[in-house]
């Protein structure tokens, strides 16, 4: 796959679309394919079907202990960008961007560089997990995307940042 420049974009609600489950496994063989250490998840909204979202794809992009400037570097390799804005991940806990066009559309990526078996690597698995289990949970947390959107939060930091206590008490849950 061709990695192309990160797409800025307002927040905004997007319905499911089953496509970006044949994009996330493009980009999982094309990291692979560079450097097969590395273990590829598709995590985040995109990642349960039927959950509606800001439409990004976002994926764990797992590395053994040892290999993180490896991890940054392949990458960086294939066209991924470093992310941007006022509040950029660290580099030793780093997130790269891009975007793909796949069948007439153009996909935004977020690509996060995680420990493999981490806490957080954990987290996220879970939650992806629990949302694909749990349609009543699944609902909820559409609804909350939209009233954040809704209270006029358009900013995509913001916007994370508003539905990160929903995310934080689903995991005090588990």
């Amino acid at each position: 796959m061709h990695i192309l420049p990160y797409i800025s974009a307002p927040a905004a609600f997007h319905p499911y679309d089953p496509q970006v489950v044949e994009v996330a496994g493009l980009l999982r063989e094309a990291i692979q394919k560079v450097e097969l250490r590395l273990r590829v998840e598709h995590v985040g909204s995109t990642a349960v079907p039927g959950c509606g979202g800001k439409g990004v794809i976002d994926l764990a992009v797992l590395y053994p202990d040892g290999l993180l400037a490896r991890a940054r570097d392949v990458l960086d390799a294939l066209g991924f960008q470093k992310q941007g804005g006022g509040e950029p991940w660290p580099e030793d806990r780093p997130m790269r961007v891009g975007s793909v066009a796949h069948r007439g559309r153009t996909y935004r990526i977020h690509a996060h560089v995680i420990v493999l078996d981490s806490p957080e690597h954990g987290e996220l698995v879970w939650f992806r997990d629990t949302l694909r289990r749990q349609p009543a949970l699944l609902r909820q947390y559409e609804a909350q995307k939209r009233a954040i959107l809704q209270s006029g939060i358009t900013d995509s930091l913001d916007y994370c940042n508003a539905k990160g206590n929903f995310i934080i008490n689903a995991l005090k849950g588990r």
